[in-house]
């Protein structure tokens, strides 16, 4: 699927997704990533298996009010023991399908909303 509404000029957007990758600013990206507004890092775990306490509590170093977790065409949930360190901050944590993360994504930059969107790439 491809977006066309651009609302949050000079941001990183999702600008389409697919099976096994998203588009950022119109460049596609098949591995796992996290993304805010102004950056891009390649720093989240490729196999669920992998994933652990310290990735969520990296993604607290970026300061952010939500974080959305994109896990995929479907959804799937971590131990709550992972993210422990996002509810103690009082950061929100919402996790959901990678198509629905993209447009939620892009709604709440264009809203200029402090976002995250880690997103796991099967």
């Amino acid at each position: 699927m491809k977006f066309h509404l651009e609302t949050a000029s000079g941001s990183n957007l999702f600008t389409g997704h697919g099976p096994g990758y998203v588009s950022i600013n119109r460049v596609q990206h098949q591995q796992s990533l996290i993304v805010s507004a102004s950056q891009l890092l390649f720093d989240w775990p490729q196999h669920w298996e992998d994933l652990a306490a310290a990735q969520f509590e990296f993604l607290l170093t970026l300061r952010p009010e939500i974080v959305l977790l994109g896990t995929g065409p479907t959804q799937k949930f971590p131990h709550p023991s992972l993210a422990r360190c996002l509810y103690e901050a009082r950061v929100g944590l919402e996790i959901m399908n990678s198509a629905a993360a993209c447009r939620t994504y892009n709604i709440l930059v264009a809203e200029n909303r402090n976002v995250i969107a880690a997103m796991w790439m099967p």
